[in-house]
């Protein structure tokens, strides 16, 4: 299964994408964690080793890598180098989990990015249509990783959105991307609920029929995060509504 994670900055994409992840793990399944968000968290939210985040570089700068695989650093650019050694020598594994940092996408300007880009590509093609691993991605509300190409590996784009209206208009823009993308299935997931009337008027801001599940608003959750410790600890920790999306996608 292929999972990509998006909504408004603050949302809550890392604490679900982090769920997620710690579903396929508790369930025995090997997961790509894939922290896609240039403001780059998931690893801390797991629960991975601090020093060993800090000293994982992103793969957008891995530039001796990336010249290697375009020709030694040629002007051509190879759209399709093989990377699975890169997934095996650039992720940092903890048991079943594999997780590993994008880097941001690079835009046009005084440089030319193209290699660069093309090796991001080339990442999420072999994690998404090659690999038989679950992938969590952890994306940007502007999911500009994904390409038309990457995107025919995501089964579901899952968005989360707190009960705003700037919360609804980045679920909106998402829902319009994932459209462009051509990406089949995507859901709704409310967050950070308080009350009946936050989740009505989600219901009433976005398809109601599209909405995945409700989380309430954990004041465990937020301690934890003060405290710098893992948000999920053992499978009962996993939210109920979230434990519901693994067993609808993951039939199991």
């Amino acid at each position: 299964m292929k999972i990509a994670v998006s909504g408004k900055g603050g949302a809550g994409k890392s604490t679900v994408s982090a769920q997620l992840v710690r579903c396929f793990t508790f369930h025995q399944m090997p997961v790509f964690a894939v922290d896609a968000d240039p403001d780059a968290n998931l690893g801390l939210v797991l629960g991975l080793d601090p020093g060993k985040l800090e000293n994982l570089r992103p793969l957008i700068d891995l530039q001796e890598v990336i010249a290697a695989k375009n020709a030694g650093g040629g002007t051509l650019v190879d759209l399709n180098p093989n990377v699975d050694d890169v997934l095996e020598k650039y992720t940092l594994q903890e048991g079943l989990l594999r997780f590993l940092k994008m880097g941001a996408i690079k835009q046009g300007g005084s440089a030319c990015y193209c290699k660069e880009n093309s090796f991001l590509n080339a990442i999420l093609t072999t994690m998404l249509l090659d690999r038989s691993e679950a992938v969590v991605l952890d994306m940007s509300a502007g999911i500009e990783h994904l390409t038309r190409g990457t995107a025919r590996g995501v089964e579901l784009m899952l968005v989360v959105v707190e009960p705003t209206r700037a919360g609804v208009s980045t679920a909106k823009a998402v829902d319009r991307l994932s459209a462009d993308l051509k990406i089949k299935k995507v859901l709704f997931i409310g967050n950070k609920i308080r009350s009946d009337e936050d989740r009505a008027y989600l219901e009433a801001s976005l398809p109601a029929e599209r909405f995945a599940g409700m989380i309430p608003f954990s004041d465990k959750i937020l301690e934890r995060a003060r405290c710098g410790e893992p948000l999920v600890s053992t499978l009962e920790d996993i939210f109920p509504d979230l434990n519901k999306i693994y067993t609808m996608v993951c039939g199991r």
